[in-house]
Formats: C-alpha cells, sequence, structure tokens
C-alpha cells in the first residue's frame, strides 16, 4: 500500500535527522498527520486522537504510538517493523484520568530516552497544551525543545514522484471545477454545486480516483464573496449573482487548489474593471518565477502590477502546498509575501491566489504552480477568466442542467 519506495521514505528520515542534529534534539516526537504521513507513509483518519511518530536520532526506524485498534492500520500503511508499532488501550481515548501521553512518557523511559533533548511540534493542531503538560509532567528529566515545522521544511522540495501525484491531484481539480461551475446556475442551491464538487473531488478520473480534500470545498455567493473562507448554504443561485469556487484536487494526500469567480449573468462594473487587473498581476507572477528568486520577490511583482491600477492587497498571495490532512493544504512553510526570505528552488509548489476582498463582493482567480529548472509551470488547465454563466439555464425535474 505504499505509495513511495521504501528508500524514498528513508531519505526523508535521512534529511530530517540532520536537521534534528543541527538542532540538539535527539529524540522528535511528530504529532502532524502529513508530517507522520510524510515519514512512515501512515494514512488512516484515526487523528482525532492522539498519536505520534517517534523519531529516535541514533535508530534507523521511527515507532509509531496509537490507538491500539489503528495499529493494523499502521502495519499495512507504514514501511516500519510490526514491533515499532506500539498501541495504547482504549482507556486512554477520550478520558478525563489517563492520557495517550502518558503511555508515551512510559514507553520513552522505558527504552532508555526519558532524559534526552526531546523535540516536540509546538504550534500544530493536533498538538494539545495537555499533551505537553502530561509529557512534561511524567519526563522531567529531559529537555524540550520546539521542533516545530522541523518536517514541513524537509516537505518543501518535492521527489519527481510526489510532483507526479500533483499532476494527478491537478486533472481532478480541473474536473471538479468544471463540473462545479455547471451547476451554478438559477434554480440550482449552493450546496447542489458543493454536492457535485465533493463527487467530483473523489471520484477523480478514469485512469485514478480521487481523495478527500484538506479543506472543504468554499463557495460564497452574492455579498458573501466578501468572505474568502465561506462554505455553502441551501440559498438558491439567482441572475446577477457573483460566486466564488475554491477547491482542491486530491491524490495520495497531495493537493492541487484551485480558485475561479463566477457570474451569473452580465458581470458588476467592479468585477468587470477588477477581473483583467487580477488576471494581468497572476500572470506576471508567474513569468517572474524562477529558481533563485525569493518568496518576497515574487510578492513584489504583484504589488507593482497592482499599483498601476492604485489597488493594494494586504494578505499574503500564496504559500507552499502539498501532502496535508484537515483542517489545511497548506504547509505553512514558505508564503509569498513581503519580506519572506525562501529562496525558490525546483519542484518546490505553490497555491498563488492574488485574491481581493472588499466589503460586499471579492474575486479569486487562482493557479498552483511548481517551480521549474527555468521558471514554473501549472498544475491546472481550467480556461484563467472571470467565468460568465448563462442566467436563464435551469434544472428539470429529472435534475439535469438544460
Amino acid at each position: 500500500m505504499l505509495p513511495f519506495d521504501i528508500s524514498e521514505y528513508q531519505n526523508r528520515l535521512s534529511e530530517t535527522k540532520q536537521l534534528m542534529a543541527q538542532r540538539g534534539i535527539e529524540v522528535l516526537l511528530v504529532t502532524d498527520p502529513a508530517n507522520i504521513n510524510y515519514l512512515s507513509g501512515y494514512d488512516a483518519w484515526s487523528f482525532y486522537v492522539h498519536q505520534m511518530l517517534m523519531i529516535i536520532i541514533d535508530e534507523a526506524q521511527p515507532i509509531w504510538i496509537g490507538r491500539n485498534q489503528d495499529g493494523n492500520g499502521a502495519k499495512k500503511t507504514t514501511w516500519l517493523s510490526s514491533e515499532n508499532v506500539i498501541g495504547y488501550p482504549d482507556y486512554y481515548v477520550h478520558s478525563t484520568i489517563h492520557h495517550p501521553m502518558d503511555f508515551i512518557a512510559d514507553i520513552l523511559r522505558g527504552i532508555g530516552h526519558g532524559k534526552r533533548y526531546i523535540g516536540v511540534e509546538m504550534d500544530n493542531y493536533y498538538f494539545s497544551a495537555k499533551a505537553y503538560a502530561q509529557l512534561s509532567k511524567h519526563l522531567c528529566y529531559a529537555t524540550f525543545k520546539d521542533a516545530g515545522l522541523l518536517v514541513n521544511f524537509v516537505r518543501l522540495v518535492k521527489s519527481d514522484q510526489e510532483i507526479e501525484y500533483m499532476k494527478r491531484a491537478g486533472k481532478i481539480a480541473d474536473q471538479a471545477m468544471k463540473n462545479g461551475v455547471e451547476y451554478v446556475r438559477t434554480g440550482l442551491r449552493e450546496c447542489d454545486a458543493a454536492a457535485k464538487i465533493y463527487q467530483s473531488i473523489i471520484a477523480g478520473t478514469d485512469e485514478y480516483g480521487g481523495d478527500y480534500p484538506a479543506i472543504a470545498p468554499l463557495l460564497p455567493s452574492g455579498e458573501n464573496t466578501s468572505s474568502p473562507h465561506l462554505t455553502w448554504t441551501d440559498r438558491m443561485f439567482k441572475e446577477g449573482d457573483e460566486v466564488i469556487i475554491e477547491l482542491a484536487g486530491c491524490y495520495k494526500r497531495y493537493h492541487v487548489p484551485l480558485a475561479r469567480t463566477i457570474t451569473i449573468g452580465t458581470p458588476s462594473e467592479e468585477l468587470k474593471r477588477l477581473s483583467p487587473i487580477v488576471i494581468e498581476g497572476l500572470n506576471e507572477v508567474l513569468e517572474a518565477v524562477k529558481p533563485g528568486l525569493t518568496c518576497g520577490e515574487l510578492e513584489s511583482a504583484w504589488c507593482k502590477s497592482l499599483k498601476k491600477h492604485g489597488i493594494e492587497k494586504e494578505s499574503r498571495l500564496g504559500y507552499s502546498v502539498g501532502l496535508n490532512y484537515p483542517p489545511d493544504w497548506g504547509e505553512h512553510t514558505a508564503s509569498i509575501r513581503n519580506g519572506d526570505l525562501t529562496i525558490l528552488k525546483p519542484n518546490m509548489t505553490f497555491h498563488l491566489i492574488p485574491g481581493l476582498w472588499f466589503d460586499n463582493y471579492g474575486i479569486e482567480i487562482s493557479e498552483t504552480f511548481r517551480v521549474t529548472e527555468k521558471g514554473c509551470e501549472t498544475f491546472t488547465t481550467f480556461p484563467r477568466q472571470l467565468i460568465l454563466q448563462d442566467p436563464f439555464s435551469y434544472t428539470n425535474q429529472d435534475g439535469k442542467i438544460s
């Protein structure tokens, strides 16, 4: 079931250990499910309980620790030996008396690592304040260090196999956007469009199936397009609506996000003015991409383009993207924004989303790209334009668009 050769996992582990050594970390406790997957292959919806991949700098294999009933899943989806898969009893799950970190601390002490320099992912959704408190309580002779984003930065440059998976995710994103746009029609509801998008994302293409994305499809319409992270309601689309769709194709947990803006009927004067500005700026940033530039320099190309039209954008322009689990497909490392000194390298991948949001409306037209040896290439082919939808389309009794 492994999506990569074992040698690739071992190379990732080696790079992680090099960073551990640089930071003076002897034991790394990985709790981000994307990082666990990246280093071991583990893939399951079990991250609602505490689980961990333990990287010991002088041990050849990591140790997976999680809920006992998830142990077989770890044996089936990872490259680890069975003895390196350890499950804790179910009385540790959602208990006010017992905590999984008590169990993990006992393991560390039992194998002689209770007094070492231990790195934890401090600013991670899946590592709670209680988890840190319990580890600190039971490992009072250990020295804890913040290892947040250590593995994330190893993930920043993708392998050729990872790029191939993202290309497949891009094809899924194209198909999902095409099908979603078709359901932005008078007589249909926002939830109908969302359902069609989800169906397309999971069904994938004829060649390969899709996976659940880390973020639900975002689907604000009307004045709600001023708020980029709204999802959908059961509101019915009507003539004159502006609708934003932001989604991601997902394959083997690798994401390719894509956003487009649609108008049902004649677009507003604001969108007529803004859409060519956004597309021009997006194209200029993509043309500027090349190895050796910094993320901040890319953002400068966007600002220069916007300045010609008297517009400013406060939020970041994009971010690194790839392997992930809910609640986010971003990697939390490099951002395309002022001051980010991350140097672009071949096979880095970014979601470039030059969205503009105002009091009563907004616009998003995005692309996900990879840095190549000389420039960049995008993962999707969906038309880069403001999409105009026929306002007189409707659904018949069979639920078909006509």
